[in-house]
Order: structure tokens, then C-alpha cells, then sequence
């Protein structure tokens, strides 16, 4: 091979190794601890452990008959039941039986 051609080689593959040095990512940190929400978008603790309700409020816009803006109201959830992952505990650890005698 010619030795201009070993040198414009030589010179790509620098540039490219800089540019790729120089323009690389950074990582942002770790990413931020997932929230496990149901499906209406509440978390468990917004949800009855016995009967399985949502008893969060939501905030829905108001009109008049005229059909103007007229503010807000809070409505309660209409979630039934909570459907998002359940914790650890719950799954694996067996319910306590009443003693028996």
C-alpha cells in the first residue's frame, strides 16, 4: 500500500475515535424507583385492604348551562379494585389461621 493512503487512514480512524470520546453519553444517575400504581392511577395505600376500593378523589371541571368554565368538584374514585402488583409480603407469606384447641 501507498503510504498516503496508510496516513488518511490513520487520520479517519483518529477523528472517529475523538469524535466518538467526545460525543459519547453521559449517564444521568439511576433511574428513579418505579411506583407500582392500579389502574386508575392510585397507589395501594389509596386503596381499602378489606374491601379492595379506591377512596381517593378526583378532580373534574364544572360548567354552567351555558357551557362556560365554572370550576372544579371533587368525585370520589369509581375504581372497584385495586389490579396494580401487590407486595412481597402478601404473596409469599401465609395467612395466620385462628388456633385451634
Amino acid at each position: 500500500m501507498e503510504p498516503v493512503s496508510l496516513v488518511i487512514g490513520a487520520a479517519l480512524l483518529a477523528a472517529g475515535f475523538v469524535a466518538g470520546r467526545l460525543g459519547r453519553r453521559r449517564p444521568a444517575g439511576p433511574p428513579p424507583n418505579p411506583t407500582p400504581v392500579c389502574g386508575c392511577g392510585h397507589t395501594l395505600s389509596q386503596h381499602d385492604t378489606e374491601t379492595n376500593t379506591c377512596y381517593a378523589e378526583l378532580r373534574r371541571d364544572t360548567f354552567d348551562r351555558r357551557g362556560r368554565f365554572a370550576g372544579h368538584t371533587w368525585v370520589p374514585c369509581t375504581c372497584r379494585q385495586y389490579v396494580g402488583p401487590r407486595p412481597i409480603d402478601e404473596v409469599f407469606v401465609p395467612r395466620i389461621l385462628p388456633p385451634s384447641d
